[in-house]
């Protein structure tokens, strides 16, 4: 928003962070113009896909053990999980490739926020499968990532708006600066 502003001073940007469901109900009732996040198709909502991200799987690091690069949902079994409450998509995404891969995990502790998930893990409470745009939230903590593959498990986060409604002046071009923006720290960032 800062690096937006210095560009377009005129065009007034104001963050409402919220969870899913408020943000979904404000954007209906023209409360907000738009919302980000990982928003499944709705009748009254305009949904485009904004950037795509991948699974992870976060382990606490171990002194003198390289951590694998990849990892496959099967050799998920038996391990004891950090999970995100059951109302979040990506944990809906991640308990769907479990389930298909006949995989069981144990369940350690059912958080609220990604954050939380980090923290145990680092505690050595158990594992996180956690989205890809969380890896800078890890860098200076002692956690060890890989890649969950067999299959690659993407989702895309989405720009909502309401259906009929136009944009104010400036939406399209900060939508476009933001992709931008998002796309180059992802790659500096390794989150692609």
């Amino acid at each position: 928003m800062h690096e937006f502003r210095k560009q377009r001073p005129d065009v007034r940007i104001q963050l409402f962070d919220a969870d899913l469901p408020t943000l979904i109900q404000m954007v209906e009732t023209g409360k907000l113009d738009m919302s980000l996040g990982i928003f499944k198709a709705m009748p009254d909502v305009r949904r485009e896909p904004f950037f795509r991200f991948s699974l992870m799987v976060a382990r606490a690091s171990k002194d003198g053990i390289q951590p694998h690069r990849t990892t496959s949902w099967s050799a998920l079994g038996g391990e004891t999980l950090i999970s995100l409450s059951p109302g979040h998509p990506h944990q809906q995404l991640i308990d769907k490739h479990l389930a298909q891969a006949g995989v069981k995990v144990q369940i350690a502790s059912i958080v609220n926020l990604l954050d939380t998930q980090i923290a145990l893990v680092e505690a050595e409470e158990g594992i996180a499968i956690i989205p890809s745009f969380g890896m800078p939230a890890c860098r200076n903590r002692k956690i060890a990532m890989s890649q969950l593959i067999n299959p690659v498990a993407r989702f895309d986060f989405h720009i909502i708006s309401r259906r009929g409604r136009e944009l104010p002046p400036g939406a399209d071009e900060f939508t476009s600066f933001l992709k931008s923006y998002v796309a180059t720290w992802a790659g500096r960032a390794g989150v692609l």
